[in-house]
Formats: C-alpha cells, sequence, structure tokens
C-alpha cells in the first residue's frame, strides 16, 4: 500500500513538472515564429527570357517551389508580392511607400518582415525605409542574389533562409534579436543604412566600411548586440511618409566645368545636393566653384558634403581645399554613405521642413546612419 501510494504521489509530481515546464515553455514564446515575406522583384526571383536571354521576373509563389527547405523552419510565413514584380533599377520612392505601408499594416501581426529585392539599389531602399519606420522595434531584412533562386547554383537560396532566420530570432528575453533595417547578404548582416553594394559578380556584395557587421553567418549566427539599434523610448511604431525628389548628386572629378556646376546648381526646383568630395571632404579651390556653391547655398538649397571614399569621414577644416567648402555654408555629412545622404534629404524635405531644419538634421542621426 505504502509502494502504491508512493507511485502515486511520483506521478502527480512528475506531472506538475510537465505542466510547469509547459508553461514556462509557452512564456518564452514557443509558438511558431510568424513572418511575413514581401517579394518586390529583383534576381532572386527572376527567370530567363527563352527568346531574350535576358532575366526577367516570375511569379513568386514559384520561387518558393524552389526552396522547399523553407518547410523545415516551421514557421508561419505569408508572403505580399507587388502586383507587378520589379527589377530594383526601377525601384523609386513610391515603392519605399509601397513596402513600409504593408508593414505599417501588418507590424503587430507578424514578428518579422523580410524584404526580397533587388541588388542594384537596395543600399537605398534600405537607408529610405530606417528613416521612414519610426519607433521600430522588430526586424526588416532586406535580401536578394546574384544568381536566380532557380538556378543549380545559386546564393539566393540560402540568403532566403537566413534572413527568416534572422527575422524569426529572439533574445533571451523573447525579444527581437534585430530591431531595425538590415541587409542580409552572404556571411554577413549589415545595418541597412551603413551598407552600399561593392560588387556586382561576388556573393558578398554588400559591405559597410564605417560601421561594424550586426552579425557574421557561419555554422551558426553570431550577433554583436553591442552595435545593434534600438529605440530609446517607448513611443509606439509609426511611419512617416513622404518623399522630396528635388535632389541630386554632385560628383567631383579633376577638370570639373563651370558650367555644368552651374547648370546643375540652377536646376527648376532643386532643394538639396549630396556633393561627392575627394578625400576627407575636399574640393576644388578655383573662386568660380566657391562662388557658385555659396550662392546656391545663399538661395536655399541645402549642399552636404560626403567623401568618395569608401572609408573615413568628411573632416571639412582638416584641408584648405576643404575649409573652403566650409565656408561657403557646404554642411559635412560626416561618415554617410551617399545612398543615405540622398534618402535622407528626400526624406527630410519630404516632412515639409525648411532649408535650415534639413541642415541641423542631416548633422544629427536618425537611425544610426552616421556616428
Amino acid at each position: 500500500m505504502q509502494i502504491y501510494f508512493g507511485i502515486f504521489h511520483i506521478n502527480i509530481y512528475i506531472c506538475a513538472l510537465k505542466h510547469a515546464i509547459t508553461m514556462n515553455t509557452n512564456k518564452l514564446g514557443s509558438r511558431k515564429p510568424r513572418i511575413l515575406m514581401i517579394y518586390t522583384g529583383g534576381t532572386i526571383g527572376m527567370k530567363e527570357n527563352a527568346e531574350t536571354g535576358a532575366l526577367e521576373p516570375f511569379d513568386f509563389n514559384h520561387l518558393l517551389e524552389n526552396v522547399p527547405r523553407i518547410k523545415r523552419l516551421d514557421y508561419d510565413i505569408d508572403s505580399y508580392q507587388f502586383e507587378h514584380p520589379i527589377d530594383s533599377s526601377a525601384m523609386n520612392p513610391t515603392h519605399w511607400e509601397q513596402i513600409a505601408r504593408v508593414v505599417e499594416e501588418n507590424y503587430d501581426k507578424f514578428d518579422g518582415f523580410v524584404v526580397l529585392h533587388g541588388t542594384d539599389t537596395m543600399a537605398y531602399t534600405a537607408s529610405a525605409l530606417s528613416f521612414m519606420f519610426e519607433n521600430i522595434r522588430k526586424p526588416v531584412v532586406i535580401t536578394g542574389s546574384q544568381l536566380p533562386i532557380g538556378e543549380v547554383r545559386t546564393d539566393g537560396e540560402e540568403n532566403l533562409i537566413t534572413a527568416l532566420q534572422v527575422a524569426a530570432a529572439k533574445d533571451e528575453n523573447d525579444e527581437p534579436m534585430v530591431q531595425e533595417v538590415a541587409i542580409l547578404f552572404e556571411d554577413y548582416l549589415w545595418r541597412g543604412n551603413r551598407s552600399t553594394k561593392h560588387s556586382s559578380d561576388n556573393f558578398n556584395a554588400f559591405k559597410s566600411s564605417n560601421y561594424p557587421r550586426l552579425a557574421k553567418v557561419g555554422l551558426g549566427i553570431s550577433y554583436r548586440r553591442e552595435v545593434m539599434w534600438r529605440a530609446n523610448n517607448d513611443k509606439p511604431f509609426r511611419v512617416n511618409y513622404g518623399m522630396d525628389t528635388n535632389v541630386a548628386y554632385l560628383d567631383l572629378f579633376p577638370g570639373i566645368n563651370e558650367n555644368i556646376v552651374r547648370h546643375l546648381l540652377s536646376a527648376p526646383g532643386l532643394k538639396g545636393l549630396v556633393m561627392k568630395t575627394f578625400g576627407s571632404g575636399n574640393g576644388p579651390t578655383a573662386p568660380w566653384f566657391r562662388k557658385a556653391l555659396k550662392e546656391a547655398v545663399d538661395k536655399g538649397i541645402v549642399i552636404v558634403n560626403v567623401s568618395q571614399c569608401e572609408n573615413g569621414s568628411v573632416l571639412p577644416t582638416r584641408y584648405e581645399a576643404g575649409f573652403g567648402l566650409d565656408q561657403a555654408g557646404v554642411i559635412s555629412g560626416h561618415d554617410l554613405t551617399s545612398e543615405a545622404a540622398i534618402t535622407k534629404l528626400m526624406f527630410l524635405f519630404g516632412q515639409g521642413l525648411g532649408a535650415d531644419e534639413v541642415k541641423v538634421a542631416m548633422e544629427h542621426s536618425i537611425s544610426g546612419e552616421m556616428n
């Protein structure tokens, strides 16, 4: 009788233990991660035209058929596809707003988002979205590939699967590991607004010269929490729409012509200019050049100085050639990428800010785009 009673109590203890484990597991997020994939187009979802040999976008469902391993992730995955998938060279602010709206409308329904995108303008899209998404606390992982996903040898399958894993990753507090817009490509996860496409044929096509990687992909995914973005307030997520495209680039080179510079600076409606300078922010010392810039600044055009170098920052007073630009009213872009600089100008003017307000905002970080 005592033996029976002992077994009875042991069974009760085991049942209670199982219940406690189940409850704790549920608290730690035992449900399947919910991920929304947003397919915009790009090489990852293209196939070869039988007649021309050119790559063209195709239906997203066919893309999933080529990656059966996705099912092994055991995630709840839903998808949204552009009605007409595009090559990323056709990407524009209207498409950025379309992506942003999909994220906004589904923000509370999903744990993370994966955006499939062409590589050519991926850094522009990542930068623009990072400015539009205020107080974001979930991952928006942008990825693509150099070869179509249906090819025998492709980087697309690994990039897609890894991007899904990053979007689903949680920390020990069941919070998203990544809480920003990031680019996942081959071996690395980069901050989106710090990234630049540096190769048209290597699988590791992106890099961030002025900011460390967020994660390294190997046998596992090694995250660097100390460099990850976190919103520093408890305000709700919101999307700020509006992009003003009255902006331009001025890429300096030895022998640049006065007529060309003045023609660009007098373009109707021009509000902002990203000037890509030499070295640490230097430009021609010819009097006409500085005079043309000062006249443009006096008219209310915001001119931002970024370096043509991939690594380093603009130090406008280091050399006389840069000091003159500073004296003309050109503001420093510090270590901004050219993609982040141009999209930031679009964003700030799109919010209805005046030139003086834009100047101040350009020299302060919005979402970790500059030091």
